[in-house]
């Protein structure tokens, strides 16, 4: 027997209009039947006294939310004073503030990721502001999961920077309308229906595709509303009513069903030869298994490990090497590698990363972390060098400050590795190159001494193993997260 759907009523900014908003719901639902809950996106408090009379009504419980209303943080300052905190708590009967950021799931199964505010425009943050850390709190736990699809809905202040590419254009002027952000956000999450306020306009944007078509297995599509402000003047459409199965108790076939008017994704883009880009690596397929992630970066457990701390530093866009990156990649690469310098030395190792630019099409800085006890970095060096000679490679020392683009300009196959120090090794390839020759020299009995642990595909583990390696990669490595610095 078919589960039966949900009735959810969404609605924009109600700016202190909540009786007015009540009203309406009462008479939609007299007409139409009972809801199961109400979403309110936007700025729900107003700053008049008619506002605040109206909201002392509920909270003191002389007047009763017809419908389970869940609604967002504050997105000004004047409306902070409204919310006891920036935890999720209820404020009134039948009335839920779900908190900052997070993930709501009823006991349908349906599930809510929800963002609050505006996104922060300086540090510290004002507290209706959101932060790079939000999105990452947010968003990593649900990607390092094998087994996510996307959520059912996403709730958020502001709308997502360029949701309109490919799609119809909403009535408002788009240059200075949405955050990337959130833009990033809601094409990493893949929700079923995203629900913004803010800009007093209603735009209901045509479905766009999850997945690349005649590339990767069908997935289902997104719909992103943006809703107007209660009872503007201009009549525009302020509430949405829908019904939802849950994701997890639809049938997969029903799920991935693509309208006639469905769109490319608008947060992908296009090559500039008009190849549509290739979508980044799965976060959760069977290649790696993510335990951190940010917003041009994920870092994740190498496939096959040396070591149970060996990971791989990745970029999320299409990039072959370390020279190829764009500027504001690299940038975050080297927050991350400080961030596991870090790490490694609170464990007391030393932190060794090599890259083989080399018969691979996608960037992965390979992170080994070897025991300041078991040898020094001299003695690491003294094994790279010795084990390339021996295969005549003449390993070239650069100093820690080189900028690899001036010795390897973008297409150049090439291996280095990074010491501790920063000092980095080189070899401009030629052919032939050894493809484990990072991990055969770190194996090898003069350093981690597990020359049994060469091959990575001697040393795989079951999907359940690597995802609890992922877990407990995530809680260890919670505490250098450098989003927190930020």
């Amino acid at each position: 027997m078919e589960e039966k759907p949900l009735r959810v009523l969404a609605c924009g900014d109600v700016e202190g209009r909540i009786n007015a908003l009540f009203n309406r719901v009462n008479a939609i639902q007299k007409k139409s039947g009972q809801f199961d809950l109400l979403l309110c996106v936007g700025e729900f408090f107003g700053n008049s006294p008619e506002a605040e009379a109206e909201w002392e009504a509920y909270k003191s419980g002389a007047k009763k939310a017809p419908i389970h209303t869940y609604i967002l943080g504050a997105a000004s300052q004047e409306t902070v004073k409204y919310f006891p905190n920036s935890d999720g708590c209820e404020l009134a009967e039948n009335i839920t503030c779900l908190g900052r950021r997070g993930i709501f799931t009823g006991a349908s199964g349906l599930q809510i990721a929800y963002v609050s505010g505006r996104e922060a425009q300086h540090e510290p943050a004002p507290s209706h502001c959101f932060t790079s850390k939000d999105i990452t709190a947010l968003a990593a736990p649900l990607l390092s999961n094998s087994k996510f699809r996307g959520v059912d809905v996403l709730l958020t202040s502001q709308w997502p920077r360029g949701v309109w590419q490919y799609g119809n254009s909403p009535e408002t002027d788009t240059k200075f309308c949405g955050v990337s952000s959130i833009a990033d956000l809601a094409d990493k999450l893949k929700p079923r229906y995203h629900f913004a306020g803010l800009e007093a306009v209603h735009y209901e944007r045509l479905p766009y595709r999850n997945h690349v078509v005649l590339q990767e297995n069908a997935q289902h599509v997104s719909r992103f509303i943006a809703l107007a402000t209660v009872n503007n003047p201009a009549k525009k459409k302020y509430l949405y009513a829908f019904n939802i199965v849950p994701m997890k108790s639809m049938d997969p076939a029903e799920l991935v069903k693509q309208p006639q008017d469905v769109t490319e994704n608008p947060y992908r883009k296009p090559m500039k030869d008009g190849k549509k880009e290739k979508p980044p690596p799965s976060m959760t397929g069977a290649e790696v298994c993510v335990f951190f992630f940010f917003f041009n970066c994920y870092m994740a457990l190498a496939k096959g490990s040396l070591t149970p701390d060996h990971v791989l530093l990745l970029p999320i866009g299409h990039y072959q090497s370390v020279v190829d990156l764009a500027s504001e990649v690299v940038e975050e690469m080297e927050k991350y590698k400080s961030a596991i310098k870090k790490f490694c030395k609170s464990r007391g190792q030393r932190c060794i990363m090599f890259e083989r630019n080399y018969r691979s099409q996608h960037l992965q800085l390979q992170v080994v972390p070897v025991s300041m006890e078991k040898c020094s970095t001299e003695d690491i060096k003294e094994a790279f060098m010795t084990q390339a000679e021996e295969q005549q490679m003449e390993l070239m020392e650069i100093p820690a400050h080189t900028d690899l683009k001036q010795i390897a300009p973008p297409g150049t196959p090439y291996f280095y590795v990074e010491l501790d120090t920063g000092e980095k090794l080189f070899y401009r390839i030629k052919k032939n190159f050894p493809l484990q020759f990072g991990r055969e020299v770190l194996a090898s009995e003069a350093l981690l001494n597990i020359p049994m642990r060469a091959d990575w595909r001697e040393c795989k583990c079951t999907k359940e193993e690597e995802e609890d390696q992922a877990k407990q990669m995530r809680s260890d490595f919670e505490p250098f997260d450098f989003a927190l610095d930020d």
